[in-house]
C-alpha cells in the first residue's frame, strides 16, 4: 500500500508539472500573438510606431504651416485692397489739385487782362462829354464858350469821381510848400525873393497816387536864393 501512495504522488507531480509548462507555453503564445498583432499593425500602418508618431508631428506641424499660409494669403489680399484705393484716392486728390491750379491760372489770367474793366468803363462818360464838347459849333451862338467851359467843368467831375471811386489821388502842391523828394520832382531852381530856397515856388504839372503807391510825382519849380545872397 505505501508504494501504492508513492507512484500515485509522482503522477500527481507529473501531472502539475505538465500543466504548468503547458500554462507557460500558453502564456509564451499568447505574448508572442501579441507581437505579431503588434507588427502586423505596424506594417499595415507602413512605418514603426516611432516613425508613426514623427509622422503624425509633421502632419500636425504641416497643417500648422498650411493655415499660416492662407491667414498670410488673406492678409496680402487686404493689403492689396488698400493699396488700390489709396492708389485711387492719390489720383483723384492729384487731379482735384491740378484742376484747381488751372482754374487758379485762369482767374489771375483774367484778373490781369481785365484789371483795368472798371475804370474804362468809367472813362467811358468822360470820353463822351469830350467828344460833344468838341462837336459844339462856336461860330455865330451866343454863350457858346460858357456852354464849352461848363461841360469841360462837368467832364472833369466826372473824371475826379472816376479817380475817387478806384483811390486815384491827385497830388498838387501849394507854392511855398516844402519840396518832398518822394511827391515831388525837382525840374529846375529858380532864384526868388518871395519863396524861400528848397521850397515851391511853381508847380509845372500835378502828380497822382494809386493807393499808397506813386503813379506819377508833381513836377515844379524850386526856389532858389537870389545870386549875391547866401
Amino acid at each position: 500500500m505505501t508504494v501504492g501512495k508513492s507512484e500515485k504522488t509522482s503522477d500527481d507531480a507529473a501531472s502539475e508539472t505538465s500543466a504548468t509548462a503547458s500554462s507557460h507555453q500558453s502564456e509564451a503564445n499568447q505574448s508572442q500573438e501579441g507581437d505579431e498583432i503588434l507588427e502586423t499593425s505596424s506594417r499595415e500602418d507602413g512605418l514603426p510606431a516611432d516613425e508613426q508618431d514623427a509622422a503624425g508631428s509633421e502632419a500636425e506641424a504641416g497643417s500648422a504651416v498650411d493655415a499660416g499660409e492662407e491667414d498670410e494669403t488673406d492678409e496680402l489680399e487686404v493689403l492689396r485692397a488698400e493699396n488700390a484705393q489709396l492708389r485711387d484716392e492719390s489720383l483723384r486728390a492729384y487731379a482735384d489739385a491740378e484742376n484747381a491750379r488751372k482754374r487758379a491760372q485762369t482767374e489771375i489770367s483774367n484778373a490781369r487782362r481785365f484789371a483795368l474793366e472798371g475804370f474804362a468803363s468809367e472813362l467811358l462818360n468822360v470820353r463822351d462829354s469830350l467828344d460833344l464838347a468838341k462837336s459844339v459849333d462856336l461860330d455865330g451862338a451866343e454863350g457858346v464858350v460858357e456852354r464849352v467851359v461848363e461841360g469841360l467843368e462837368l467832364t472833369l467831375k466826372q473824371l475826379d469821381s472816376a479817380f475817387e471811386r478806384f483811390s486815384v489821388f491827385e497830388i498838387s502842391p501849394e507854392i511855398g510848400d516844402k519840396l518832398d523828394p518822394e511827391s515831388h520832382q525837382a525840374m529846375t531852381l529858380a532864384p526868388s525873393t518871395d519863396v524861400a530856397p528848397n521850397h515851391i515856388c511853381q508847380v509845372i504839372q500835378k502828380g497822382y497816387r494809386l493807393h499808397d503807391r506813386l503813379l506819377r510825382p508833381a513836377r515844379v519849380i524850386v526856389a532858389k536864393a537870389p545870386e549875391g545872397e547866401d
